[in-house]
């Protein structure tokens, strides 16, 4: 083929890109609409302090958000198979508006319980719109990426998804020191967002796979998780890292002002330091996770999270004075490990089943479930026998990505 004849296909290539860099950007937002979830961490601190909630107490709000991924995952996947992933996205997110919007209610107009019960209902909807939304839109990305690049393009996703869970407690800090103790205008400032993303994305076309094969129902979902090994281990895997995420962003600041004497509007920057860290994780596994394999990856991953773990041990076990500067390799070392583990598992899940990917994607989502499971029995360890008992919790998380990461022929398909 000569020369001449190669540039309007290299030209028409070059368009095809642009083209889908443009596509793809409103979906990247609503990634950072997604990371919205992450602020019941920030918030249950400001919250428990204002209405003087115990550790146990305060840690059922991030029971509140997850809960409903057991609830509500596989039938969402079963929706999203007759109405598409970008319309289920859309309604994520309207949902989540709402979230937004009920705090800010709650704080201008009521007082005591009334606006804790705002602040209830929030969380609830904050929930319900995540599920949604983690269910749609990580196929959706499959539309723009499949085979070994899904792991780091997911990443990439969650990469995005960090600077919302990043920004949180630096606004909640900010509006608490600079607006009378107006923590919540992060409720105000994600609204904006929200309503930016849903316009954009509701104006953006996507042209989606087919249904999954065969008739989707809730009963042949839960038959694909308990009858396929491999299905059920990566679950599990979710499990663990979102259990890991959601107790750390949470229980982080409180394990650090019970040895020392730091303050709460300072201790909250332990939260700013983990998604710091995962976020740079992301952006280091978007590079990475496509040139090595799945099965190293989870093993770095696993390592790091274990030696985060320890190091968490043994700042709580210290009897006085305590190493701070341990306290905050155990932050970075376990944003950093844990920052890939989600990506590795679902992107591993949907390649696996290509045929039922949004059922397969229900099943994984349902696994956030981790992040109602571990953070109450955290904040219940830590009241019966101090944070170390919190750190012990969320140590299982950590050791089981350390196991399928050395044991990954488990996860592996191997035909008769």
């Amino acid at each position: 083929m000569s020369t001449s004849s190669q540039e309007p296909v290299a030209a028409a290539s070059s368009a095809k890109s642009k083209m889908s860099l443009a596509r793809i950007a409103p979906v990247m937002l609503a990634f950072f609409v997604m990371g919205f979830v992450d602020l019941v961490g920030t918030a249950t601190n400001y919250v428990q302090g204002e209405f003087s909630l115990s550790n146990g107490t305060a840690n059922l709000f991030t029971t509140m958000v997850f809960f409903w991924f057991l609830i509500l995952s596989v039938p969402t996947g079963v929706l999203m198979n007759k109405i598409g992933r970008r319309r289920t996205v859309l309604i994520s997110i309207l949902v989540t508006l709402v979230a937004m919007a009920l705090p800010i209610i709650g704080y201008t107009l009521c007082t005591g319980g009334v606006r804790l019960g705002f602040i209830v209902a929030s969380f609830a909807f904050l929930g319900i719109g995540n599920t949604f939304m983690q269910v749609s839109l990580n196929p959706l990305m499959t539309v723009f990426v499949t085979g070994d690049r899904l792991a780091s393009t997911l990443t990439t996703g969650q990469f995005v998804k960090a600077f919302a869970s990043l920004f949180a407690p630096y606004i909640a800090a900010w509006g608490f020191s600079h607006l009378n103790g107006m923590w919540w205008i992060l409720f105000v400032i994600y609204l904006i967002v929200g309503i930016i993303s849903y316009v954009w994305l509701a104006f953006d076309r996507i042209e989606e796979p087919a249904p999954d094969n065969g008739s989707t129902t809730i009963g042949r979902c839960f038959k694909l998780l308990f009858s396929d090994r491999i299905v059920f281990l990566c679950f599990l895997g979710i499990m663990a890292h979102v259990g890991v995420d959601v107790g750390i962003n949470a229980q982080a600041p409180r394990i650090l002002m019970e040895h020392t004497d730091i303050a709460l509007t300072v201790a909250t920057s332990a939260t700013m330091v983990y998604f710091v860290a995962r976020m740079v994780g992301c952006f280091v596994g978007s590079f990475a996770l496509s040139r090595i394999s799945n099965k190293l990856g989870l093993r770095i991953c696993g390592v790091i999270m274990v030696l985060s773990a320890l190091s968490f041990a043994i700042f709580a076990m210290s009897p006085s004075n305590p190493p701070v500067w341990l306290f905050w390799v155990a932050v970075v070392l376990v944003g950093f490990g844990n920052s890939n583990v989600f990506s590795l598992f679902l992107s591993h899940a949907l390649m696996y089943r290509p045929d039922r990917q949004n059922e397969v994607s229900g099943l994984m989502l349902m696994g956030l479930i981790g992040g109602a499971i571990f953070p109450p029995i955290m904040g219940a360890a830590a009241d019966a026998m101090g944070q170390l008992g919190a750190v012990l919790v969320m140590a299982v998380g950590c050791l089981y990505v350390l196991v399928m990461g050395f044991a990954y022929r488990a996860l592996e398909h191997h035909k008769a």
